[in-house]
């Protein structure tokens, strides 16, 4: 192509976004690659990222806003998906079509959306069954096969419209992972290249344990798959391996794979590893290691790319592409709300620019608390800075910014005996196991709380992740003067939650309903 430039800048290339975007498949659709990722209970959800070089991404999309408005997405009284919601989708590109399937695991469904355009509008339909860490194959005579499982891989042929299995189809068990592996193969990625089917999957050997990537080939689908491991490698990263992700070709015939490497509370963050073939099976990197640096062609070199994060006034913008950049419920498109919003609690002041908050419910701590407005942290280290005015708090009621995971830490606003105070709270999980602790019904610790002389604080949170640090560090604003408020908190990345660290707005009421906090002039730190 006469507008691709092949570049081989001696850049770092990994960690990719150096953010949370797990779960990764990546298409190419003429000149522009499209990468999906696990967006669990975060809404909009199903992100898409777009790049010109496999290096940079931009937001491109949310497939939805909201899922299925059950109790549990819509946070009613106690009801909570943390650690569910949509993963691991596979996404598609056929006859002029985007296919978007992944499962929820709070309601055990599997999901399909289609559009014209990557922007949409998406059509959502379901297909009868369910189908973990899928992946979806539309082979070259018009049929259509969906992979999927763990530790048991099974193949099953879909009805053309995509709806549930075909009847008579083809449906088996292709492949099993051995029983030595702490993980078993999952996070299907299929395909059909040069004639030949390949599955490519995680999975995590007791030998090593840490994450690897494996691909299986086969010459039909009614064979055999043959293969085993092609990336493993940790990056010399505490033994975290890079694995479960896709591989796409560019316009000049190079392959890369985008995988993701475990990082500690940050999340999982995608990588970018160089394939080529021999014998008609991929070989990962330098013989299943990832280089650091490496040529990469740049179909757009002039671009300039939109930020992941950022820093917002909330106030009205006109924009180009105004539709794509404020597409999380009128917010700009790094926001998500944890879980469903209730919109009618969510007021934006784009004059004044400021947006506040209302409660409608009475919550324990900060995990229950409804319209908590989210953006990812990023690696090795960030920071967030906010104002927030507690004029119209009610007694018992927090407002403030937090790091949001299962590990929580805040500093909040929060009135007490009709006084306003600076508070600093956690919640420490102290369960060793990977999956956590679920705290949901107790209170946070506080460790710090000083009178605020105002309505009106700013408050500040840095993460530190380099190295798995993991570490936040709170602070208030006295006048000029930053004060720590609180001891430093340790961030724990658990499978309660399943996501890395957040920066978050929140308000929640401990004691009554109807008070409201306004937050303004946030910004980002990286």
């Amino acid at each position: 192509m006469d507008d691709c430039k092949l570049t081989s800048r001696q850049r770092d290339i990994n960690p990719l976004t150096r953010m949370d975007y797990p779960d990764p498949d990546v298409i190419r659709v003429d000149d522009t690659y499209y990468m999906v990722s696990t967006t669990m209970y975060f809404m909009p959800g199903c992100e898409i990222l777009r790049s010109y070089d496999l290096v940079r991404w931009e937001h491109a999309a949310y497939v939805y806003d909201r899922l299925d408005s059950t109790p549990g997405q819509r946070m009613e009284g106690a009801e909570n998906i943390y650690g569910q919601g949509m993963w691991a989708a596979s996404l598609r590109y056929h006859n002029g079509t985007f296919y978007i399937c992944f499962v929820a695991n709070d309601t055990h469904k599997t999901y399909l959306y289609r559009s014209q355009a990557i922007d949409g509008p998406w059509e959502k339909s379901e297909i009868e069954g369910f189908y973990h860490d899928n992946s979806i194959l539309f082979d070259d005579d018009g049929r259509v096969y969906i992979v999927y499982g763990n530790r048991e891989i099974y193949l099953t042929e879909l009805r053309e419209d995509l709806s549930g299995p075909k009847p008579g189809g083809l449906h088996r068990m292709i492949l099993r992972d051995r029983d030595d592996a702490y993980l078993g193969y999952e996070g299907t990625h299929f395909y059909k290249i040069n004639g030949k089917y390949y599955l490519f999957f995680i999975h995590m050997p007791k030998a090593t344990g840490r994450r690897t990537e494996s691909c299986f080939m086969a010459t039909s689908l009614d064979g055999g798959f043959t293969g085993g491991d092609v990336c493993d490698d940790d990056r010399g990263y505490f033994n975290s391996g890079c694995a479960q992700g896709g591989i796409v070709e560019t316009p000049g015939g190079a392959w890369y794979s985008i995988v993701f490497q475990d990082s500690g509370a940050v999340g999982r963050i995608p990588i970018l590893v160089p394939v080529t073939w021999k014998d008609d099976m991929p070989v990962y990197g330098d013989n299943g290691k990832v280089p650091e640096t490496f040529a990469i062609e740049d179909l757009k070199p002039d671009h300039v790319y939109d930020e992941l994060v950022g820093s917002d006034d909330f106030k009205d913008a006109d924009v180009p592409e105004k539709k794509r950049r404020y597409d999380s419920f009128g917010f700009k498109s790094c926001w998500q709300f944890s879980h469903e919003p209730e919109l009618s609690l969510v007021k934006r002041d784009g004059a004044a620019g400021y947006v506040s908050v209302t409660t409608d419910k009475v919550c324990v701590n900060l995990v229950q608390a409804k319209n908590v407005l989210t953006q990812r942290t990023i690696y090795p280290a960030c920071a967030a800075e906010v104002t927030v005015d507690g004029s119209l708090l009610k007694e018992g009621d927090y407002a403030g910014l937090c790091l949001l995971e299962s590990s929580y830490a805040l500093t909040a606003i929060t009135r007490r005996n009709g006084e306003l105070y600076v508070v600093m709270l956690r919640r420490v999980i102290e369960n060793g196991s990977f999956w956590g602790e679920r705290k949901d019904s107790e209170p946070g610790e506080e460790l710090a709380c000083v009178k605020l002389s105002g309505e009106s604080v700013r408050l500040r949170a840095e993460a530190v992740f380099e190295n798995k640090t993991d570490m936040a560090r709170l602070f208030y604003y006295d006048g000029t003067e930053k004060k720590q408020i609180g001891p430093e908190c340790k961030l724990v990345y658990k499978l309660d939650h399943f996501t890395g660290a957040r920066f978050g707005l929140f308000v929640f009421g401990t004691k009554e309903i109807g008070g409201s906090a306004a937050f303004s002039a946030f910004t980002y730190e990286k």
